[in-house]
């Protein structure tokens, strides 16, 4: 069985950087995708990037891209999600999660979720 854990959350100011962390155990492989979302407060979860087994990353169709990069290490089992020029509507709960096949944009399609870690971004 699979299980996430998140890391390097906390308290940055506006324009700063984040790196966020996600450390798989269990099977996993190259037919995991893994994904970053975020919730904020009172909104609903949203996808914020994906990568496949191959190493083919996925974005959706908004600012974050050029801001948000998602990296895998295979070999740490480890997924990245490195976070730059950060504002204040950035602050999330930011989640990963992981399913097989590839990445898709709807969370209810990953079977896999971390506890979450919180990203607060000041003005």
């Amino acid at each position: 069985q699979v299980q996430l854990v998140e890391s390097g959350g906390g308290l940055v100011q506006a324009g700063g950087s984040l790196r966020l962390s996600c450390a798989a155990s269990g099977r996993t492989g190259s037919r995991y995708t893994m994904a970053w979302f975020r919730q904020p407060p009172g909104k609903e979860r949203e996808f914020m990037a994906g990568i496949s087994g191959s190493g083919v990353a996925s974005y959706p169709k908004d600012s974050v891209k050029g801001r948000f990069t998602i990296s895998r290490d295979g070999a740490k089992n480890t997924v990245y999600l490195q976070m730059n020029s950060l504002k204040p509507e950035d602050t999330a709960v930011y989640y990963c999660a992981a399913r097989f096949g590839g990445p898709v944009s709807g969370y209810v399609l990953y079977d896999v979720w971390g506890q979450g870690t919180q990203v607060t971004v000041s003005s």
